[in-house]
Order: structure tokens, then sequence, then C-alpha cells
């Protein structure tokens, strides 16, 4: 009878560790809310669109969590196996090589506009920034 007690508050003192040990609630991540344009310098089109990205995600996860909510936006991308997620198309209009065109990114702050380095898969974005995704083309004489 004495085995069995002891027995019982060994089990019971392990589970009362456990539950000191473990987190009981896990926090959701935070959600910062962005911005994105899509402009295309060969036509007027000029969209507007809210969404958010997780603290810490990327701007993939914006764009896809923005063409989930049926806004209306669309985007694809292609991977290149040593640079990772390239836009390809946002609402139907695709880049050209042969055309030259290809969608920028640019990130615009208190009025500043500056050309992204890094692509949708590693971007950032911070609390209400404001992304541009601009059609556009490049010099044949720079590639």
């Amino acid at each position: 009878m004495a085995l069995q007690l002891l027995s019982a508050l060994c089990s019971i003192a392990l589970l009362f560790t456990l539950t000191l040990v473990l987190p009981v609630q896990t926090e959701e991540p935070k959600t910062l809310p962005i911005r994105i344009t899509v402009k295309d310098d060969f036509s007027t089109m000029l969209q507007s669109y809210h969404t958010s990205v997780l603290e810490g995600g990327v701007l993939y996860g914006a764009l896809r969590r923005l063409e989930e909510s049926n806004n209306g936006f669309k985007f694809t991308v292609t991977v290149d196996p040593n640079f990772g997620l390239f836009l390809e198309s946002v609402n139907g209009v695709a880049g050209s090589d042969a055309k030259h065109k290809y969608w920028q990114i640019l990130s615009e702050h208190d009025g500043t506009v500056t050309v992204l380095d890094v692509g949708v898969g590693c971007y950032q974005p911070k609390t209400d920034e404001h992304i541009i995704l601009k059609y556009t083309t490049w010099s044949k004489d720079s590639h």
C-alpha cells in the first residue's frame, strides 16, 4: 500500500513539474500591416492594396495573404535554384526578357523610394511599409 501511495505521489510530482516547464499557451505571431501598390509604367494601371505580414516574415507571405483575401490581386513567381524567388507576373501582366520588361520591387518611406536589393522570398517588410511593385523596363545595354 505504501508503495502504491509513493508511486502515485511521484506521478503527481512529475505532472506538476511538467506543467511548470512546458508553456501552457503559445502566442500567435504578431502581424504587421503593410501597403502594396501595383504600378505599370506602360499603362494607367495603379492599384493599391492593404495586407499584412507576420513579424519576421517575408514579402512572399504578405503577397500570398493578399492573393488569398480575394481582393483581385494575383501574382506568380519563378524559382531560380541559385537566387531564389523572382516576381514573374502581377495581376496577369508578366515580365518579358524579349521586351526587356520586369517587375521591380521598391520600398517607399517618408517620401523616399528605394529599390530593394533582394526578392520577395528574402525581403522582410516593416510595420506600415509601402511596397511598390513596378512594371518597368531595363536598358538593353545594362545586361
